[in-house]
């Protein structure tokens, strides 16, 4: 509406200066012409003319992309090379009324060499990709693009000039794919040697698929954990859903310590991040109210298993269990080995911080030695760090699995 405003104002006025110059022409019958017949006012009429067609045919583009349901940026980008072209359109015909056309043409041919050497340099370069730009409008302002050959560069398109466009940085100081308001200028001429990713290529549904990952425990249950994560995603995207007609879908992918839920949806591109974050406290929030799903941590398993733990041992009621420094090679482990990819995270981890879990055994009373219970990736990721000892709970038996024990190993014995 205000690009409407100003189009119609400007028309309004070189409209009426083209009308009062021809009219005063007409009334005063001025005797003094130009060299080219022309009078002054007849000269004056000619070009507020020339600056009217360009308002007009500007007009007229924006109301045809109107029409076609295209952003208002487009007959913006458009109008500029109308008005360019009446600039020159103008400065030629200054030139045909004074009857210096053919100096004009003349000086221009002089240059004419100069101006084709030009014409392989940046700023030329340049101003044809802003041509390019504005004829095809492979981009517009408003829209997200990504400049692989940039060092990656991301930006919301803020402005697209004669010679640059400029970009409001997408991350850069942060780790995100939100605006960071700190502009970038790219050289126009650039574009025609690297790839350019548009993000937002219709800008009144500016949406892409994105996805967040959750991991439960072998144990929970599917279907609730599905129905937490597909009820989360509606409820953020409600009015996504309504514009594009995509409903969120889940994918999983099986691993050693759980299942990943693959929670996939539109969402927009402005927006993606803080859409990620909503759906993401909603899922954790179904997930702590719901006791049949668990979040599956590769280091202990389950969440819940692992606060359990932390709590007796913090309270000293471990239930007939005790931590202690037991020796790495007195373990009796599984022959498999974990997931080269989160065993080297574990080792990084314990190097770190170290184990902030012990491992659970119980003691074999026929060997001597201590069979694992759980956590066989902390206790290979201690064996790569060349611990001789670890903290281990042993899980005492009670008394009655003690006599079922000493029993299978007496007949074991007298075997």
């Amino acid at each position: 509406m205000k690009n409407y405003k100003k189009t119609i104002s400007s028309l309004t006025v070189w409209i009426s200066l083209a009308g009062i110059s021809f009219m005063a022409d007409h009334l005063t019958n001025l005797s003094f012409h130009l060299p080219s017949g022309l009078s002054i006012l007849e000269l004056t009429g000619l070009l507020a003319s020339i600056l009217a067609a360009s308002e007009l045919l500007c007009l007229l583009t924006q109301w045809i992309l109107h029409r076609k349901n295209k952003p208002a940026v487009e007959g913006v980008m458009i109008g500029r090379l109308y008005r360019l072209t009446a600039v020159l359109i103008v400065i030629l015909s200054i030139a045909f009324g004074f009857g210096k056309l053919a100096t004009f043409g003349t000086f221009f041919s002089l240059f004419g060499g100069m101006l084709l050497g030009w014409s392989l340099q940046a700023p030329v370069s340049g101003f044809a990709a802003w041509i390019l730009v504005s004829l095809k409008r492979p981009f517009r302002p408003g829209d997200r693009i990504q400049l692989p050959g940039s060092h990656g560069l991301t930006g919301d398109v803020h402005e697209i000039g004669p010679m640059y466009t400029v970009l409001n940085q997408v991350g850069g100081s942060i780790s995100s794919e939100e605006a960071v308001g700190r502009y970038v200028l790219v050289p126009n001429a650039m574009l025609f040697s690297q790839i350019v990713i548009n993000y937002t290529v219709e800008q009144e549904a500016a949406y892409i698929l994105d996805e967040v990952v959750i991991r439960i425990t072998h144990n929970s249950d599917w279907s609730k954990a599905e129905k937490i994560l597909l009820e989360a995603a509606n409820d953020v995207t409600e009015e996504i859903i309504e514009t594009t007609g995509v409903l969120p879908y889940i994918r999983s992918d099986l691993y050693d310590y759980g299942v990943y839920l693959r929670l996939r949806y539109q969402t927009r591109v402005r927006n993606r991040a803080e859409i990620a974050y909503e759906i993401t406290k909603r899922i954790f929030s179904g997930f702590q109210q719901d006791d049949s799903v668990d979040f599956a941590i590769p280091y202990v398993y389950s969440y819940r298993s692992a606060m359990s733990a932390r709590e007796s041992n913090h309270n000293g009621q471990n239930g007939g269990e005790q931590i202690q420094q037991i020796p790495i090679e007195q373990i009796c482990s599984p022959d498999s080995l974990p997931d080269a990819r989160d065993l080297e995270q574990m080792v990084a981890s314990i190097s770190i911080r170290g184990l902030l879990q012990p491992i659970i055994v119980v003691k074999n009373p026929l060997t001597g030695t201590y069979d694992l219970l759980a956590g066989h990736l902390r206790l290979e990721a201690c064996r790569h760090l060349n611990w001789t000892k670890i903290p281990a709970i042993i899980q005492k038996i009670g008394v009655q699995e003690t006599h079922h024990t000493n029993e299978a190993n007496f007949e074991l014995i007298s075997k």
